[in-house]
Protein backbone atom coordinates (compact mmCIF):
# COMPACT_ATOMS: atom_id res chain seq x y z
CA UNK A 1 0.00 0.00 0.00
CA UNK A 2 1.28 3.65 -0.98
CA UNK A 3 1.91 5.74 1.96
CA UNK A 4 -0.52 8.85 2.82
CA UNK A 5 -0.54 11.15 5.46
CA UNK A 6 -3.75 9.96 6.21
CA UNK A 7 -3.84 6.00 6.43
CA UNK A 8 -6.28 3.31 7.80
CA UNK A 9 -7.24 3.16 11.54
CA UNK A 10 -4.56 0.56 12.41
CA UNK A 11 -1.73 2.05 10.39
CA UNK A 12 -2.27 5.82 11.30
CA UNK A 13 0.28 8.39 11.94
CA UNK A 14 0.88 8.52 16.05
CA UNK A 15 1.71 12.69 17.15
CA UNK A 16 2.83 12.81 20.62
CA UNK A 17 2.33 16.71 21.56
CA UNK A 18 4.47 17.86 24.92
CA UNK A 19 3.84 21.14 26.58
CA UNK A 20 3.21 22.30 29.93
CA UNK A 21 1.05 25.35 28.46
CA UNK A 22 -2.79 23.36 27.99
CA UNK A 23 -3.60 26.48 25.33
CA UNK A 24 -0.55 25.02 22.98
CA UNK A 25 -1.17 21.38 23.70
CA UNK A 26 -4.98 22.02 22.56
CA UNK A 27 -4.06 23.81 19.50
CA UNK A 28 -1.31 21.52 18.44
CA UNK A 29 -4.24 18.46 19.47
CA UNK A 30 -6.49 19.52 17.34
CA UNK A 31 -4.76 20.71 14.44
CA UNK A 32 -3.19 17.14 14.49
CA UNK A 33 -6.35 15.74 14.67
CA UNK A 34 -7.75 17.99 11.28
CA UNK A 35 -4.85 16.14 9.71
CA UNK A 36 -5.78 13.42 10.26
CA UNK A 37 -3.13 12.08 12.33
CA UNK A 38 -3.49 10.53 16.08
CA UNK A 39 -2.28 12.46 18.52
CA UNK A 40 -1.36 12.25 22.04
CA UNK A 41 -0.63 14.95 24.77
CA UNK A 42 1.91 15.24 26.97
CA UNK A 43 2.56 17.99 30.03
CA UNK A 44 5.94 17.19 30.62
CA UNK A 45 9.01 14.61 30.04
CA UNK A 46 7.73 12.07 32.26
CA UNK A 47 4.46 11.94 30.95
CA UNK A 48 5.43 11.74 27.70
CA UNK A 49 7.47 8.56 28.35
CA UNK A 50 4.67 6.98 29.89
CA UNK A 51 2.58 7.24 26.33
CA UNK A 52 6.07 5.91 24.93
CA UNK A 53 6.23 2.83 27.12
CA UNK A 54 2.51 2.13 25.98
CA UNK A 55 2.23 3.19 22.36
CA UNK A 56 4.18 2.79 19.13
CA UNK A 57 4.77 7.22 18.58
CA UNK A 58 5.89 8.08 15.08
CA UNK A 59 7.03 12.06 15.86
CA UNK A 60 7.03 13.68 19.14
CA UNK A 61 6.74 17.35 18.75
CA UNK A 62 8.07 18.90 22.50
CA UNK A 63 8.61 22.30 24.06
CA UNK A 64 12.20 22.81 25.56
CA UNK A 65 11.34 24.65 29.02
CA UNK A 66 9.01 22.35 31.33
CA UNK A 67 8.71 20.64 34.96
CA UNK A 68 10.17 17.52 36.02
CA UNK A 69 11.82 16.75 32.83
CA UNK A 70 12.70 19.26 29.89
CA UNK A 71 12.29 18.46 26.12
CA UNK A 72 16.39 18.27 26.05
CA UNK A 73 16.29 15.97 28.33
CA UNK A 74 13.25 14.01 26.64
CA UNK A 75 15.00 14.25 23.38
CA UNK A 76 18.07 12.11 24.49
CA UNK A 77 16.03 9.34 25.86
CA UNK A 78 13.78 9.19 23.07
CA UNK A 79 16.54 8.97 20.59
CA UNK A 80 18.45 6.18 23.21
CA UNK A 81 15.21 3.92 23.40
CA UNK A 82 12.78 4.60 20.64
CA UNK A 83 12.20 4.35 16.98
CA UNK A 84 10.60 8.00 17.38
CA UNK A 85 11.50 11.85 15.89
CA UNK A 86 11.64 14.48 17.63
CA UNK A 87 10.62 18.17 16.66
CA UNK A 88 11.59 20.07 19.25
CA UNK A 89 9.50 23.70 19.90
CA UNK A 90 11.29 26.70 21.88
CA UNK A 91 10.70 30.43 22.47
CA UNK A 92 14.76 30.32 23.76
CA UNK A 93 16.24 30.92 19.82
CA UNK A 94 19.23 32.87 21.56
CA UNK A 95 19.97 29.67 23.85
CA UNK A 96 20.17 27.11 21.98
CA UNK A 97 21.75 26.86 17.64
CA UNK A 98 20.56 24.59 15.29
CA UNK A 99 24.24 22.20 15.63
CA UNK A 100 22.60 21.80 19.76
CA UNK A 101 18.92 21.00 18.26
CA UNK A 102 19.76 18.66 15.39
CA UNK A 103 23.18 17.35 15.66
CA UNK A 104 23.83 17.39 19.38
CA UNK A 105 20.29 16.43 20.68
CA UNK A 106 18.96 14.55 17.57
CA UNK A 107 16.18 16.21 16.44
CA UNK A 108 14.55 15.98 13.52
CA UNK A 109 13.81 19.48 13.44
CA UNK A 110 13.17 22.53 15.49
CA UNK A 111 9.96 25.53 15.03
CA UNK A 112 10.31 28.78 16.90
CA UNK A 113 7.32 29.57 19.21
CA UNK A 114 4.89 30.93 19.19
CA UNK A 115 4.42 28.30 16.72
CA UNK A 116 2.56 28.81 13.53
CA UNK A 117 -0.34 25.84 12.85
CA UNK A 118 0.82 25.84 9.23
CA UNK A 119 4.27 25.97 10.06
CA UNK A 120 4.31 22.62 12.14
CA UNK A 121 1.98 20.89 9.75
CA UNK A 122 4.74 21.72 7.19
CA UNK A 123 7.57 20.70 9.33
CA UNK A 124 5.94 17.75 10.30
CA UNK A 125 5.26 16.69 6.75
CA UNK A 126 8.69 16.87 6.21
CA UNK A 127 10.51 14.60 8.56
CA UNK A 128 7.46 12.63 8.00
CA UNK A 129 8.96 12.14 4.16
CA UNK A 130 11.92 11.65 5.54
CA UNK A 131 11.10 8.53 8.14
CA UNK A 132 9.08 6.90 4.98
CA UNK A 133 11.95 7.80 2.85
CA UNK A 134 14.49 5.72 5.62
CA UNK A 135 11.67 3.21 6.56
CA UNK A 136 11.76 1.67 2.38
CA UNK A 137 15.76 2.37 2.11
CA UNK A 138 15.94 0.08 5.36
CA UNK A 139 13.46 -2.06 4.04
CA UNK A 140 14.87 -2.54 0.54
CA UNK A 141 18.58 -3.36 2.15
CA UNK A 142 17.14 -5.58 4.33
CA UNK A 143 15.28 -7.33 1.16
CA UNK A 144 18.66 -7.36 -0.59
CA UNK A 145 20.75 -8.80 2.17
CA UNK A 146 17.94 -11.58 1.96
CA UNK A 147 17.73 -12.22 -1.38
CA UNK A 148 22.06 -12.15 -1.39
CA UNK A 149 21.81 -14.97 1.76
CA UNK A 150 19.55 -17.24 -0.75
CA UNK A 151 21.37 -16.77 -3.46
CA UNK A 152 24.72 -17.82 -1.73
CA UNK A 153 22.97 -20.70 -0.32
CA UNK A 154 22.09 -21.46 -3.73
CA UNK A 155 25.36 -21.03 -4.95
CA UNK A 156 26.88 -23.23 -1.99
CA UNK A 157 24.82 -26.13 -3.21
CA UNK A 158 25.83 -25.45 -6.88
CA UNK A 159 29.55 -25.67 -5.36
CA UNK A 160 29.23 -28.52 -3.09
CA UNK A 161 27.20 -30.63 -6.28
CA UNK A 162 30.39 -29.59 -8.56
CA UNK A 163 32.67 -30.94 -5.99
CA UNK A 164 31.17 -34.26 -5.34
CA UNK A 165 31.20 -34.34 -9.41
CA UNK A 166 35.04 -34.62 -9.46
CA UNK A 167 35.44 -36.97 -6.23
CA UNK A 168 32.52 -39.55 -7.44
CA UNK A 169 35.55 -39.87 -10.44
CA UNK A 170 38.78 -39.97 -8.35
CA UNK A 171 37.84 -41.51 -5.12
CA UNK A 172 41.41 -41.49 -3.89
CA UNK A 173 41.03 -37.87 -3.83
CA UNK A 174 37.84 -37.78 -2.08
CA UNK A 175 37.79 -34.91 0.27
CA UNK A 176 40.72 -32.77 -1.20
CA UNK A 177 39.12 -29.68 -2.59
CA UNK A 178 37.14 -29.03 0.80
CA UNK A 179 40.30 -29.87 2.83
CA UNK A 180 42.18 -27.00 0.18
CA UNK A 181 39.28 -25.29 1.00
CA UNK A 182 39.58 -24.99 4.46
CA UNK A 183 43.35 -24.24 4.42
CA UNK A 184 42.91 -22.16 1.74
CA UNK A 185 40.53 -19.79 3.94
CA UNK A 186 42.66 -20.22 7.07
CA UNK A 187 45.63 -18.44 5.20
CA UNK A 188 43.65 -15.45 3.72
CA UNK A 189 42.52 -14.80 7.32
CA UNK A 190 45.55 -15.40 8.49
CA UNK A 191 46.73 -12.40 6.09
CA UNK A 192 43.78 -10.12 7.38
CA UNK A 193 42.18 -10.35 4.25
CA UNK A 194 38.53 -9.22 2.89
CA UNK A 195 36.44 -11.22 3.73
CA UNK A 196 34.87 -10.84 0.19
CA UNK A 197 38.09 -12.24 -0.98
CA UNK A 198 37.94 -15.07 1.41
CA UNK A 199 34.49 -16.09 0.54
CA UNK A 200 35.97 -16.32 -2.85
CA UNK A 201 38.86 -19.00 -2.16
CA UNK A 202 36.46 -21.18 -0.20
CA UNK A 203 34.53 -21.21 -3.47
CA UNK A 204 37.29 -21.52 -6.18
CA UNK A 205 38.83 -23.77 -3.25
CA UNK A 206 36.00 -26.07 -3.04
CA UNK A 207 36.38 -27.19 -7.08
CA UNK A 208 39.66 -25.85 -8.08
CA UNK A 209 39.79 -29.90 -9.57
CA UNK A 210 36.41 -29.34 -11.70
CA UNK A 211 38.59 -29.97 -14.75
CA UNK A 212 39.60 -33.50 -13.90
CA UNK A 213 35.85 -34.83 -15.02
CA UNK A 214 37.76 -34.18 -18.71
CA UNK A 215 40.59 -36.98 -17.51
CA UNK A 216 40.02 -40.53 -18.26
CA UNK A 217 39.17 -42.00 -14.63
CA UNK A 218 41.78 -45.24 -15.23
CA UNK A 219 44.51 -41.70 -15.43
CA UNK A 220 42.80 -40.69 -11.98
CA UNK A 221 43.09 -43.70 -9.98
CA UNK A 222 46.27 -45.37 -11.69
CA UNK A 223 48.16 -47.01 -8.87
CA UNK A 224 51.82 -46.34 -10.60
CA UNK A 225 54.06 -43.70 -11.91
CA UNK A 226 52.04 -41.62 -14.55
CA UNK A 227 53.99 -41.36 -18.15
CA UNK A 228 54.13 -37.92 -19.87
CA UNK A 229 51.28 -38.38 -21.75
CA UNK A 230 49.32 -38.88 -19.04
CA UNK A 231 50.88 -36.06 -17.22
CA UNK A 232 50.36 -34.25 -19.98
CA UNK A 233 46.39 -35.23 -19.81
CA UNK A 234 46.32 -34.79 -15.69
CA UNK A 235 47.86 -30.89 -16.44
CA UNK A 236 44.76 -30.00 -18.49
CA UNK A 237 42.73 -29.93 -16.49
CA UNK A 238 43.36 -26.51 -14.57
CA UNK A 239 42.68 -24.82 -18.36
CA UNK A 240 39.42 -27.55 -18.42
CA UNK A 241 38.35 -26.08 -15.29
CA UNK A 242 38.64 -22.71 -16.84
CA UNK A 243 36.02 -23.65 -19.69
CA UNK A 244 33.72 -24.96 -17.40
CA UNK A 245 33.37 -22.11 -15.07
CA UNK A 246 34.28 -19.10 -17.19
CA UNK A 247 30.79 -17.91 -18.35
CA UNK A 248 29.26 -18.78 -14.60
CA UNK A 249 28.43 -15.01 -13.65
CA UNK A 250 30.21 -15.73 -9.73
CA UNK A 251 30.84 -12.42 -7.39
CA UNK A 252 34.29 -13.47 -7.90
CA UNK A 253 37.12 -14.49 -10.46
CA UNK A 254 36.75 -18.45 -9.33
CA UNK A 255 37.17 -19.47 -13.08
CA UNK A 256 40.81 -17.25 -13.21
CA UNK A 257 41.47 -18.90 -9.71
CA UNK A 258 41.13 -22.43 -10.67
CA UNK A 259 42.90 -21.55 -14.31
CA UNK A 260 46.29 -20.12 -11.67
CA UNK A 261 45.92 -22.34 -9.17
CA UNK A 262 49.32 -24.63 -11.03
CA UNK A 263 51.51 -21.47 -11.73
CA UNK A 264 53.90 -20.93 -10.14
CA UNK A 265 55.99 -17.67 -8.95
CA UNK A 266 58.90 -17.82 -11.23
CA UNK A 267 56.90 -19.13 -14.12
CA UNK A 268 57.81 -22.95 -14.26
CA UNK A 269 54.03 -23.70 -13.72
CA UNK A 270 50.97 -24.61 -15.92
CA UNK A 271 49.05 -24.08 -18.01
CA UNK A 272 50.58 -20.62 -18.96
CA UNK A 273 53.56 -20.49 -18.02
CA UNK A 274 52.97 -17.46 -15.74
CA UNK A 275 55.00 -15.67 -12.74
CA UNK A 276 54.24 -14.33 -9.69
CA UNK A 277 53.72 -10.84 -10.90
CA UNK A 278 50.61 -12.24 -13.46
CA UNK A 279 48.46 -14.15 -11.28
CA UNK A 280 45.60 -13.26 -7.96
CA UNK A 281 46.61 -13.24 -4.81
CA UNK A 282 43.92 -15.78 -4.15
CA UNK A 283 45.16 -17.85 -6.92
CA UNK A 284 48.59 -18.22 -5.20
CA UNK A 285 47.34 -19.06 -2.08
CA UNK A 286 45.32 -21.79 -3.30
CA UNK A 287 48.39 -22.88 -4.95
CA UNK A 288 50.02 -23.19 -1.83
CA UNK A 289 47.59 -24.75 -0.07
CA UNK A 290 46.92 -27.71 -2.91
CA UNK A 291 50.32 -28.69 -2.85
CA UNK A 292 50.36 -29.26 1.22
CA UNK A 293 47.49 -30.67 1.10
CA UNK A 294 48.38 -32.84 -1.77
CA UNK A 295 51.80 -33.95 -0.42
CA UNK A 296 50.52 -34.55 3.23
CA UNK A 297 47.66 -36.63 1.90
CA UNK A 298 47.76 -40.55 0.21
CA UNK A 299 47.50 -40.93 -3.62
CA UNK A 300 47.61 -44.01 -5.81
CA UNK A 301 50.64 -43.71 -6.83
CA UNK A 302 52.33 -43.19 -3.48
CA UNK A 303 51.17 -43.12 0.54
CA UNK A 304 50.76 -40.43 2.37
CA UNK A 305 54.28 -38.25 3.07
CA UNK A 306 53.12 -36.23 5.73
CA UNK A 307 52.79 -32.70 7.23
CA UNK A 308 55.94 -32.11 8.10
CA UNK A 309 57.26 -32.88 4.81
CA UNK A 310 54.60 -30.83 2.69
CA UNK A 311 55.57 -28.04 5.14
CA UNK A 312 59.33 -28.57 4.40
CA UNK A 313 58.60 -28.58 0.12
CA UNK A 314 56.93 -25.36 0.51
CA UNK A 315 59.34 -23.70 3.25
CA UNK A 316 62.35 -25.05 0.65
CA UNK A 317 60.52 -23.35 -2.54
CA UNK A 318 59.58 -20.01 -0.98
CA UNK A 319 59.91 -17.02 -3.25
CA UNK A 320 60.95 -19.38 -6.08
CA UNK A 321 57.52 -21.42 -6.45
CA UNK A 322 55.33 -19.92 -3.70
CA UNK A 323 54.56 -16.18 -2.60
CA UNK A 324 56.72 -15.70 0.20
CA UNK A 325 54.17 -14.43 2.20
CA UNK A 326 51.47 -17.10 1.78
CA UNK A 327 54.04 -19.63 2.83
CA UNK A 328 55.16 -17.82 6.07
CA UNK A 329 51.36 -17.77 7.18
CA UNK A 330 50.50 -21.38 6.26
CA UNK A 331 53.74 -21.89 8.18
CA UNK A 332 52.60 -20.23 10.93
CA UNK A 333 49.17 -21.83 10.92
CA UNK A 334 50.59 -25.10 11.54
CA UNK A 335 53.22 -24.02 13.82
CA UNK A 336 51.63 -21.54 15.80
CA UNK A 337 47.96 -21.60 15.40
CA UNK A 338 47.63 -25.96 15.52
CA UNK A 339 45.75 -25.63 12.34
CA UNK A 340 45.42 -29.47 11.02
CA UNK A 341 43.12 -31.16 8.48
CA UNK A 342 39.71 -32.65 9.86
Amino acid sequence: MAWTDTKTHTEQIHILIVDDEKSIRDSLYEAMKLTGYQCSVAGNGREALTILEKEFVDVAITDINMPLMDGIELTKIIKEKYDTDVIIMTGFVNDFSYEDIIVDFGASDFVHKPVGLKEIIIRLKRVLRERRILKENRQAEEQLRLTMENLQKAMGATIQTLALTVETRDPYTAGHQKRVATLACAIAKEMVLPKDLTDGIRMAGAIHDIGKISVPAEILSKPGKLSDMEMGLIRTHSQAGYDILKDIDFPWPIARIVLEHHERMDGSGYPDGLTGRDTLIESKILAVSDVVEAIASHRPYRPALGIDKALEVISSSSGTLYDTNVVENCLKLFHQKGFNFI
